[in-house]
């Protein structure tokens, strides 16, 4: 189902794209390393909250965090901290599905969330935008971002309709795969450029973390 997408979106994409609300995944237990959060490692003088938070502040109608745990130490952000409502940290289809829940209680008037990995300091600008431009344009379901020949099914466009379906795979069916339910729906994907960087290079290893110092000079801050 993928295909290439215009980056032009309709007036009527505009007009929803301004009621997309957001959510940063962060409910990853960070193994690789040795625990803690991930997004709070500091990449040239910023944690990679804080810089994912600027780049999709601009993108979305609100944000809020998915973590579990001790929700105070994400305080100084400022954002709704949604824990997952799944139990045993199923992966990042509890923390889209806690999002959903959050938005059909608290955004009634929204259609869509976008999810990102609070892990990925180099997002796009024109991420929401393309994303819902390609849910238009290929009257699709969901919508997933990808590069260099690779989907990157945690940062996408959820149907809040759909969230009843995705309780159901996770509670029921223990589904943990995103690429397994979304393969369920009409899907879009989009192709972003990787030059002069990946936009979803994320930050698993403490190697990642150096590696970031160095595109952070890329991107331009």
């Amino acid at each position: 189902m993928s295909r290439k997408n215009p980056r032009g979106t309709s007036a009527r994409a505009k007009s929803v794209t301004s009621k997309i609300p957001g959510v940063l995944l962060a409910g990853g237990l960070a193994r690789r390393m040795g625990g803690g959060d991930k997004p709070m490692r500091t990449i040239a003088g910023r944690t990679i909250l804080d810089r994912v938070i600027a780049r999709l502040a601009p993108q979305c109608d609100g944000l809020i965090l998915n973590a579990n745990g001790d929700p105070a130490r994400f305080a100084a952000f400022g954002l709704p901290v949604v824990a997952d409502s799944v139990a045993d940290f199923p992966g990042p289809l509890a923390g889209i599905l806690a999002a959903l829940d959050w938005a059909a209680a608290n955004r009634p008037d929204v259609s869509f969330v976008l999810s990102a990995a609070a892990d990925c300091p180099f997002l796009p600008r024109d991420l929401v935008s393309r994303l819902y431009g390609a849910v238009e344009a290929e009257n699709a379901e969901l919508a997933v971002a990808a590069s260099d020949g690779q989907s990157h099914p945690v940062v996408g466009l959820w149907s809040v309709s759909l969230r009843e379906q995705l309780r159901h795979a996770l509670v029921v069916e223990d589904i943990r795969k995103i690429d397994r339910w979304t393969a369920r729906y009409r899907l879009a994907t989009v192709t972003w450029p990787v030059t002069p960087l990946d936009p979803f290079f994320n930050a698993n290893t403490m190697d990642d973390i150096a590696e970031a110092e160095r595109l952070a000079a890329l991107d331009g801050g």
